[in-house]
């Protein structure tokens, strides 16, 4: 959710007018790696975040416009875009798919709470089961055949206790794949960070940036979002207390199986390894193109790095 494509005022205009609006106010939306997005005030005093899709093609975006749809109909707070005056969710801006959806209201919990953990326990697994009943037949782009290749073409600039810990993840994820063998699957978002989500006080008021949204292992998801949530930043160490009522939130919906149980430690740890890879490419793609700017962000990859060794040490 930085902002790679420069656009004009007129520009925002000019497909504001698709929804028969006028722009009063633009701002740059500063957080995530992979979209454009902008705050968009227009003078009839509603409110919406306009979305260039930098990475997704048209259809892929279309795909994301009807699973935000059909997870708005189960009650979730999430931003389905609006349709424009010709009934269309999605068309085009400077060449790329782009969208306006409602602003969500509330604030990312940078602390959260152990109420925030429970809340978000509970609502990622209600988001497991709402995405169950959509058809979208779409693989992890970040799974683990993208592991496997991004670590193989980063390993030739890692340092060797780098390499060391790559390959120790690497073997223990195999590890218990083969223990625990085939766990539950279907749409997961894919990556619920605290900056991805909404709160008000201690209720969840919003789920945002479904981009990664893919098939995978519920296991994975649960530990993607349960690490960022559950860690004492700037100490990436777990709060257990923090965990426990993660896991409470989570098991009042749907309630974990045994191989999931036995598997999520090290799911912990290789979720972080998979933002561990995916920050050292971005940082790489951003020297190699040039891509800087206040409205840049470029998220610290030794932050993850560290985050995998204490990961690794608690399986």
């Amino acid at each position: 959710m930085s902002v790679y494509t420069a656009l004009t005022a007129a520009q925002i205009q000019a497909f504001a007018d698709q929804y028969q609006r006028i722009v009063r106010q633009i701002e740059p939306i500063q957080n995530g790696i992979e979209n454009s997005n902008w705050f968009v005030d227009f003078t009839d005093e509603t409110q919406a975040v306009l979305t260039l899709f930098e990475e997704l093609n048209f259809t892929q975006a279309h795909s994301l416009a009807g699973l935000l749809d059909g997870i708005a109909q189960s009650g979730l707070p999430v931003a389905a875009p609006y349709p424009n005056a010709a009934g269309e969710r999605l068309s085009w801006l400077a060449d790329k798919p782009a969208q306006f959806a409602p602003r969500l209201h509330g604030k990312h919990p940078m602390q959260p709470n152990q109420r925030q953990c429970q809340a978000m326990g509970e609502g990622l697994a209600q988001l497991h089961l709402a995405m169950q009943s959509i058809r979208l037949d779409k693989p992890n782009a970040h799974g683990q055949a993208w592991w496997q290749q991004t670590a193989a073409e980063l390993r030739v600039t890692m340092s060797g206790d780098d390499q060391c810990l790559l390959d120790q993840l690497f073997a223990q994820f195999a590890q218990i794949q083969t223990t625990v063998g085939e766990l539950p699957r279907g749409l997961i978002h894919g990556d619920l960070f605290r900056d991805n989500t909404l709160f008000v006080d201690n209720s969840l008021s919003g789920m945002l940036d479904f981009s990664e949204c893919c098939m995978d292992e519920y296991v994975l998801d649960i530990a993607i979002t349960l690490n960022d949530f559950c860690s004492d930043w700037p100490d990436v160490a777990l709060n257990q207390q923090k965990y426990a009522d993660f896991l409470a939130g989570y098991q009042q919906v749907r309630t974990l199986t045994d191989a999931e149980k036995t598997a999520l430690p090290v799911y912990l740890a290789m979720a972080v390894g998979r933002f561990w890879l995916s920050r050292l490419q971005v940082a790489q793609r951003n020297q190699a193109e040039g891509r800087v700017g206040e409205h840049v962000l470029q998220k610290d990859p030794n932050q993850m790095r560290e985050m995998v060794r204490v990961r690794l040490a608690d399986c």
